[in-house]
């Protein structure tokens, strides 16, 4: 798949509204991408993936009924890709 067409099937920032018990919170979550419609794709900078991260993930899979989360992180000496599933 070129990345042209990935980009196309990509939305940046997807907002999610946060529903607890019916009742819909004032507090939003904003995912950095998602793929398809179906995978979170949240992108970091920092020297180590840390479990707040993971957590993050897992807020955003549970609201957005997904369940791939992908944590890929720029910031290490080498490129760092954490998968997370609900």
């Amino acid at each position: 798949m070129s990345l042209k067409k990935l980009i196309y099937l990509t939305k940046e920032k997807k907002k999610y509204a946060v529903n607890y018990k019916g009742v819909q919170l004032p507090h939003q979550f904003y995912a950095d991408f998602v793929v398809y419609d179906k995978i979170i794709l949240e992108v970091k900078g920092v020297s180590s993936i840390s479990q707040e991260f993971f957590a993050q993930a897992m807020n955003y899979l549970k609201i957005s009924n997904n369940q791939l989360a992908l944590i890929v992180n720029f910031g290490e000496l080498k490129l760092n890709i954490k998968r997370v599933v609900l």
